[in-house]
């Protein structure tokens, strides 16, 4: 009977870390204020420009394509991507966090892979 109640105390706490981490839903874009009003093609340019969507991480001078998305049990999203940089020939590979902001929940963090936060970004309108 113990066995039991441990097997489905851990399927509890799995399906509510599957939940939190379902809880980044990308099925709308996110963006900062340049990246929300470029979000449908660039109609300005701007230096801090960043645009998240389903499929896509867009900055000013790169943009990566996701390869592979995973969510984590602590509610972040890992992604893979492949990237192509401003002024570069060819595509490297890249990997990004996303997580909600420890500040506002509505809105994601984007750090990369060495840690590095690339900017805060809210769902566009």
């Amino acid at each position: 009977m113990r066995g039991f109640c441990l097997s489905v105390a851990m399927v509890l706490v799995l399906a509510a870390g599957q939940a939190s981490a379902a809880g980044i839903d990308l099925s709308k874009p996110y963006g900062n204020k340049s990246g929300c009003i470029n979000k449908n093609g660039q109609k300005v340019y701007a230096e801090d420009m960043l645009l998240l969507t389903d499929t896509d991480l867009i900055t000013v001078a790169s943009a990566c394509t996701f390869t592979d998305k995973q969510a984590k049990l602590d509610g972040s999203l890992t992604i893979k991507a492949q990237c192509e940089a401003e002024g570069e020939d060819g595509q490297s590979p890249a990997e990004f966090t996303v997580k909600h902001s420890p500040k506002n929940a509505k809105k994601l963090v984007i750090t990369d892979e060495d840690g590095n936060v690339m900017g805060e970004v809210s769902r566009c309108r």
